[in-house]
């Protein structure tokens, strides 16, 4: 009698579906440096791609001059770290608020963190005269997460509790609430208007690496609380009974979601303004390419996203050169007709 060899099925399928997974964030990978290339060659000058590499590892070679290692160095290269960092933070805080509401229109700028995010910076600015980051950083984080539970209490109010519509519809209104109060504190300071005026574009430009060393900490714990609930969001997404009967303590889950967010949301914002959709689009493309598995779609996401606005900033040098459009623009035009399709797809109950 001759003893099959071959895996059980579903040892088979498991092992298929990783390695398709790791195809998925390899390939991902391989494109984010390439498009960290690329964004550090576009712009009002062009460089080419070998000379870019040599300003970058070797900018005392004869063939690199002042002028290009100073772009190239200088620049671009602060351009390119920030939206690495900002994207990869707003992608996995998408995950991490998509997750946990287990809500697909869960994103930081639809459900009011970033304008939470904001209004707290320009209090900071308007009313208090802090205008340095590590001052104002921990007013943005208050607002973030002020606006988070606010979103939360208004969508889950009335028969049936949250859904992904009354947590949508209650994103819009605390947006449109703290937009309004923004603008008001704004126009009666102009040194807080001029931040506002910043953030409300959502630019990856004028910053320097002492900005980045001091946000970097914040978006680190960010992530790695992020990271660390991935197990416990694989449970949530059975239902919350099923999570409970599995062990997960819902409530220490959510605070330490909400803190995630809060950090990842709140530093991303007070570094480059409001950037809205790459919360929302990039989880939903990881999902039709390697499953829901959060143990995969939270670093997946972190991959991702920062490709996804590293395209959307080099989309918005390329179309208007000489000039730019900020990349918030470019990512709301492209992220808008993604929100539309998912909403009637869905067709959502209760809309």
């Amino acid at each position: 009698m001759t003893l099959s060899t071959a895996p059980p099925p579903a040892v088979a399928a498991g092992t298929g579906r990783t390695a398709r997974r790791t195809l998925v964030l390899s390939v991902a990978a391989a494109v984010l440096v390439l498009l960290c290339l690329v964004s550090l060659a576009v712009g009002s000058r062009s460089i080419p791609l070998d000379a870019v590499v040599r300003a970058l590892w070797d900018p005392a070679h004869p063939a690199v001059d002042a002028e290009t290692e100073a772009i190239v160095r200088g620049t671009r290269a602060m351009r390119t770290l920030v939206a690495v960092l900002t994207g990869a933070a707003l992608g996995l805080a998408g995950a991490v608020m998509q997750g946990l509401t287990r809500n697909p229109l869960a994103d930081p700028g639809l459900l009011g963190v970033s304008a939470g995010a904001a209004f707290g910076t320009v209090v900071a600015a308007g009313l208090l005269g802090l205008t340095g980051l590590l001052g104002s950083i921990w007013f943005a984080f208050g607002g973030a997460l002020a606006a988070a539970v606010a979103v939360y209490l208004l969508g889950s109010r009335g028969r049936g509790g949250a859904s992904p519509v009354k947590l949508a519809l209650a994103g819009v209104a605390v947006t449109a609430l703290l937009d309004s109060l923004t603008s008001g504190i704004a126009l009666t300071d102009p040194e807080a208007l001029d931040r506002y005026r910043y953030w409300s574009a959502g630019s990856l430009t004028g910053h320097d690496g002492a900005t980045l060393a001091r946000v970097a900490p914040f978006l680190a714990a960010g992530a790695l609380l992020a990271l660390s609930i991935a197990p416990a969001l694989d449970s949530i997404a059975l239902g919350d009974d099923v999570a409970t009967s599995l062990g997960r303590r819902l409530g220490a889950v959510r605070m330490r979601a909400a803190l995630a967010v809060t950090l990842l949301t709140g530093a991303s914002v007070a570094v480059t303004g409001p950037i809205v959709f790459v919360g929302l689009v990039v989880p939903h493309l990881l999902r039709s390419l390697i499953g829901p598995g959060h143990r995969w779609l939270l670093p997946g996401s972190m991959l991702v996203a920062p490709g996804v606005l590293l395209a959307a900033d080099i989309l918005g040098r390329v179309v208007a050169r000489p000039q730019e459009i900020d990349v918030s623009l470019v990512a709301a035009f492209l992220g808008g007709p993604f929100f539309i399709a998912l909403v009637r797809r869905r067709r959502m109950a209760g809309l």
